[in-house]
């Protein structure tokens, strides 16, 4: 039986020590008050405010767009005017626009350490520190997670420190099972706390046997920190009967509901060239932001859809997005 995303949690302050887990504390914030001395008004007011808020302001909606021919290169040199954006299929005025966004970008990069990857770790390591050089930069941070059974944040932390993230690629180590999900899961909640845009690139075979948290947790966690998720996933044999064909399935629909995309690589020149196209995506983005004209307090998920008009071929180019966002934030 797997066990909730709030037990996670609690595992994870004794297997991964660092920031994220500071930041799950609140849960001393109901505590009786009515032996304190009595503050003035204002300050009464702020200390009956949870630490933690559930509902999510919502006065401004970000989306990350990634717009591509029918190849699946980027498309530039397109305008605000040639976007339509709607929620719940409301059409929305676009409030921000930027062609190709200078907002810092945080990855967790999040490698799998299972038996099954023992093979070809060595050369997803060195083409992970490839990536990390590639794409950083100075306003830039990444975060090097390896899962096996459990969850492991190698570098403690974000950091731009190139030598500091090639040193926790070095230190990832072999585990046994797979955790998939609990890595989508712990690393989009650190994510959640950082500012700007947030990517996280999932190295795996798809394999999942040892979750503590399911899929569709996962993927909220994923969403509610509007995290893009990048899965590339190990094929050594491409017909291989080992393939665990659904763990791949939801690592491809990960990717769709986050604005992400998905790549196979069976060999390092693949794994290679799928870095190359995560990076190329990540520096031709347009962002779109808008605030929404209604809202409905009875749906929880808001959906989100892109499209492009106005200019030739528009019918042929794929628009990425994140399927959507939650008016009210899960516990955890």
């Amino acid at each position: 039986m797997r066990k909730s995303a709030k037990s996670l949690l609690l595992i994870g302050v004794l297997v991964v020590p660092g920031g994220l887990w500071a930041q799950q504390a609140p849960v001393q914030q109901n505590q009786p008050q009515q032996n304190q001395p009595q503050q003035k008004s204002t300050n009464q007011e702020r200390q009956s405010e949870p630490t933690t808020t559930l509902r999510v302001d919502v006065n401004l909606v970000n989306v990350f767009v990634t717009v591509t021919d029918e190849h699946g290169a980027p498309i530039g040199g397109l305008t605000k005017e040639n976007f339509i954006l709607k929620e719940d299929d409301r059409e929305q005025k676009i409030a921000v626009f930027d062609k190709e966004s200078a907002l810092p970008i945080s990855i967790a990069l999040a490698i799998d350490t299972s038996l099954s990857t023992r093979h070809d770790l060595p050369l997803e390591l060195a083409s992970a520190k490839r990536f990390a050089h590639a794409i950083l930069r100075p306003i830039d941070a990444m975060s090097v997670y390896s899962f096996s059974e459990v969850v492991r944040e190698a570098t403690q932390g974000y950091t731009a420190d190139l030598k500091r993230i090639d040193q926790g690629i070095d230190h990832v180590r072999l585990g046994a099972s797979t955790a998939v999900y609990d890595a989508v899961y712990v690393a989009s909640r650190a994510l959640d706390q950082r500012k700007g845009r947030k990517v996280l690139v999932l190295i795996t075979d798809g394999e999942d046997v040892d979750s503590k948290v399911e899929y569709k947790e996962a993927l909220r966690a994923a969403q509610e920190a509007e995290a893009l998720i990048y899965s590339i996933i190990i094929v050594p044999i491409e017909n291989s009967a080992g393939r665990e064909i659904g763990g791949e399935h939801a690592l491809i629909q990960l990717s769709d509901d986050t604005g992400g995309k998905y790549y196979y690589a069976t060999s390092t020149a693949q794994l290679d060239e799928a870095f190359r196209k995560i990076s190329d995506e990540l520096r031709t983005q347009y962002l779109l932001a808008y605030y929404p004209s209604q809202r409905t307090s009875f749906s929880e998920f808001r959906r989100i859809d892109v499209k492009v008009a106005g200019v030739p071929d528009a019918a042929a180019y794929r628009v990425r997005h994140r399927a959507g966002y939650y008016s009210v934030r899960s516990a955890f």
